[in-house]
């Protein structure tokens, strides 16, 4: 009955609600019969599965919408040097007052409070941190004693090993990333939910979309449609030629610029495009290269694999390395797409396949088209 109504509710949400219907059918969601109601901390949901079984169906909409909300704010970024469990409740409270303002039905248990109506999440900590130090006794939530909040949080700091911690960070990023595009699209359509501008940074979203760029050039290539040769056979015999049903496999080629001149935050911002690209098309074949002045790997990624990438390098720039590998392993290539800071040594010769570069950085190049991160 649990997945029925999951499913059912993500669907209802996905109508209702575009925005974040598309969020939460990314969210991974697990029974949690340890906690009352339910929960999100960025990375995963987690619900009572009684609470569950109670809910009505607009409430299990609710819960999946503040799902969504929290995985695609990257809690760890925006946290600083804030208590951790502090600032999700703040934010949970500031998710859920979002939610209500555009009619979703709030169930039982969530966090909500009419006195932060309309407020930031940085205002709600703010006034919740402020409450507990004054050791309140009319607090209208559970909270921890003003010599806890530190504590709490270095306790789980400490159980956290640093890799945990990094890899939590990377998926949140991935997943804000996500959110911000699909904001985009919901503003251009006149679709964004109400009061959303206090989560996102959206005065700039005017500007070219360099992920509609991206878009573009899958597009022109792309193809999963009928095709008239071979025909049908279906009809052959009686001399009628139909187009057939043929799926074709879209092949991209993606190097990825490993060399010591980007920085980290450089190359994981690439990672998360290339992440990004992978759910634009359905049946697709990434030739994924990492390159600094050598070809360091090759991967080969199909349709609904996990991208997992190791990066290895950190020496000089040097971009014929990978032209020449495309040159000898593949064939019938039509697209690479290669992100760099264009701060390399470039092929004498233009390829015969199209060629953009995809950069934060603005640099002369002698074949193929940049596409601005901006």
């Amino acid at each position: 009955m649990n997945e029925k109504k999951l499913s059912q509710a993500k669907a209802k949400l996905l109508v209702d609600y575009p925005y974040f219907g598309t969020l939460a059918s990314k969210l991974e969601v697990i029974i949690n019969d340890d906690i009352e109601a339910f929960k999100s901390n960025g990375v995963k949901l987690e619900i009572n599965s009684d609470y569950l079984e109670n809910l009505e169906l607009s409430e299990a909409e609710f819960v999946f919408a503040n799902g969504a909300m929290h995985a695609s704010l990257a809690h760890e970024v925006r946290k600083n040097n804030r208590s951790g469990w502090l600032w999700q409740m703040a934010t949970d409270m500031a998710v859920n007052d979002m939610l209500v303002e555009n009619g979703l039905d709030m169930p039982y248990g969530a966090h909500y409070r009419e006195r932060f109506h309309g407020m930031y999440a940085e205002e709600i900590y703010a006034e919740l941190k402020s409450d507990i130090l004054r050791d309140d006794e009319d607090l209208e939530y559970e909270a921890d004693k003003a010599e806890d909040i530190e504590q709490k949080e270095n306790e789980k700091e400490d159980a956290q090993s640093k890799s945990t911690l990094e890899e939590e960070i990377l998926a949140e990023q991935l997943l804000a990333e996500e959110a911000i595009s699909a904001l985009e699209v919901n503003m251009q359509k006149g679709e964004a939910p109400v009061t959303i501008e206090r989560f996102f940074k959206i005065e700039d979203f005017g500007k070219v979309d360099w992920r509609e760029e991206l878009r573009s050039a899958l597009d022109k290539y792309f193809r999963d449609d009928y095709v008239m040769m071979p025909p049908s056979k279906k009809l052959l015999y009686s001399g009628i030629y139909l187009p057939s049903n043929i799926s074709q496999t879209f092949r991209l080629v993606v190097v990825v610029d490993s060399s010591g001149s980007v920085d980290e935050a450089l190359l994981n911002l690439f990672l998360s495009e290339v992440n990004f690209l992978m759910t634009l098309v359905q049946n697709y074949q990434i030739e994924l290269l990492v390159c600094d002045d050598k070809v360091e790997s090759h991967q080969t990624f199909y349709s609904g694999d996990s991208l997992e990438v190791t990066l290895k390098g950190g020496g000089g720039t040097d971009f014929r390395p990978a032209f020449d590998f495309i040159a000898h392993e593949f064939d019938d290539v039509k697209l690479l797409l290669y992100f760099t800071d264009l701060e390399g040594v470039f092929p004498n010769a233009t390829p015969e396949y199209e060629v953009k570069w995809v950069s934060k950085n603005a640099a002369e190049i002698p074949f193929g088209t940049l596409i601005s991160l901006d």
